[in-house]
């Protein structure tokens, strides 16, 4: 795959950016984003980069051991950090600006290990596209002094897909995803106990094959989107029908298959019907 020369450009602007601070800490989320960040950074510093993932109750297991195999396959030093999302009051209420708690304990949890590190720089993943929504999380990480080396390039999410593959990284066309917490709607309280049941819930759904999944906790409701084109094989009534057992088997009393598929937002839209 060639790259243009614009994207080459950026690229080697990042890298150059990336030198000249000497030394980088990446929040890694195992995500596609800072990924790409994370292997910029190593390609640039060697062992001067450090990618750090931040372990707290709303990260899937299955999210954190892709971040450990991600960091293996890049090269990088990579850290974890772990602490309690649930032991701040103001993130278990779960209000719209939930986000910002949880941006805040991240920059409380990163500032350390780069004074250790020697580092005055903590980079992330976020993208130009990010910064035109709502986004209470990264209006926390900017009071923390987080760079966005991503924006800085203007690099878009097809532009970091395409140059991820292009470095190579195996994960170059990994799905979004977003914390467990944003499956449960704003109002209603963060528990441990309802995190692990979705996590469960959408590890059946990966286990099947499916590849972009949510489950949105209502209650004793599940609401299951994957994504659009994958609609039609969940609602095949053999494999659906196992789905709702297993679902089920978790402590869900119903079991619902959106039929619009996967949408970012989805408990901002009112359930279909309802």
């Amino acid at each position: 795959m060639a790259l243009d020369g614009a994207l080459r450009r950026k690229a080697a602007a990042l890298r150059g950016a990336m030198r000249d601070r000497g030394g980088l800490l990446v929040a890694f989320s195992g995500g596609v984003d800072s990924g790409l960040v994370c292997k910029l950074a190593v390609d640039a510093l060697g062992s001067r980069a450090l990618a750090v993932t931040a372990l707290a109750e709303s990260l899937p297991g299955r999210e954190f051991r892709a971040a450990r195999r991600f960091a293996a396959e890049m090269g990088i030093r990579h850290r974890v950090v772990r602490y309690s999302e649930l032991a701040n009051e103001a993130y278990v209420g779960n209000p719209t600006d939930r986000c910002y708690f949880c941006r805040q304990d991240l920059g409380r949890a990163l500032r350390p290990i780069a004074e250790e590190e020697g580092m005055d720089a903590i980079a992330d993943g976020v993208l130009a596209s990010d910064l035109g929504l709502e986004r209470p999380g990264i209006r926390a990480m900017d009071e923390a002094g987080f760079w966005h080396p991503l924006v800085e390039q203007e690099i878009d999410k097809t532009q970091v897909r395409t140059l991820a593959a292009k470095l190579g990284l195996s994960f170059h066309d990994k799905p979004s995803m977003a914390c467990l917490s944003s499956r449960i709607p704003h109002g209603q309280v963060v528990t441990l106990e309802k995190l692990r049941r979705i996590e469960q819930a959408e590890d059946v759904l990966y286990a099947l094959g499916f590849r972009q999944v949510r489950v949105r906790h209502h209650g004793d409701v599940a609401w299951v989107e994957v994504a659009r084109e994958e609609v039609g094989r969940l609602r095949e009534g053999t494999l659906r029908s196992r789905v709702a057992r297993e679902l089920r088997d978790l402590g869900y009393a119903h079991v619902e298959v959106d039929p619009r598929g996967y949408q970012t937002g989805g408990l901002n839209e009112p359930i279909p019907g309802s």
